[in-house]
């Protein structure tokens, strides 16, 4: 059920995220910005929209979907992707496609806390979230 995603999540933890960034094509200093930034993430659903809005001081992001509906996005390292959100679970699954590559996007809640775990072909990062009170 998405409600248990809804909340405020803060960034606790970040593991082999500029690996990713690189995977990604990004380049060194959108990675050092995105390395040293502990965003906000805000999970909200309105009916059966999803909106999930990425705060930092470097960048703001937000997405609105619909569960299971490909839709357009625009990265926070500006790739233009096209998107599909599906839930597994407790599992929220995002797949970015663009170019001939993919990426993957797995949220996992367990209590309080949210994992990110991030993959490009063999890389994989995870970021570790805590409920803000």
């Amino acid at each position: 059920m998405v409600d248990a995603f809804v909340g405020t999540w803060n960034l606790k933890e970040s593991k082999n995220f500029d690996e990713y960034m690189k995977a990604l094509g990004v380049g060194f200093a959108t990675r050092q910005m995105g390395s040293m930034t502990k965003p906000t993430t805000i999970i909200s659903v309105d009916g059966d929209t999803v909106t999930l809005r990425t705060q930092s001081t470097f960048k703001t992001t937000e997405i609105k979907f619909k569960l299971g509906e490909e839709f357009d996005e625009t990265t926070a390292d500006d790739r233009k992707v096209k998107s599909t959100v599906t839930l597994d679970g407790n599992k929220l699954i995002h797949m970015q496609k663009w170019d001939g590559k993919e990426t993957t996007l797995v949220r996992e809640v367990n209590g309080s806390s949210l994992t990110l775990t991030l993959t490009l072909g063999d890389v994989v990062s995870t970021r570790s979230y805590v409920k803000a009170e």
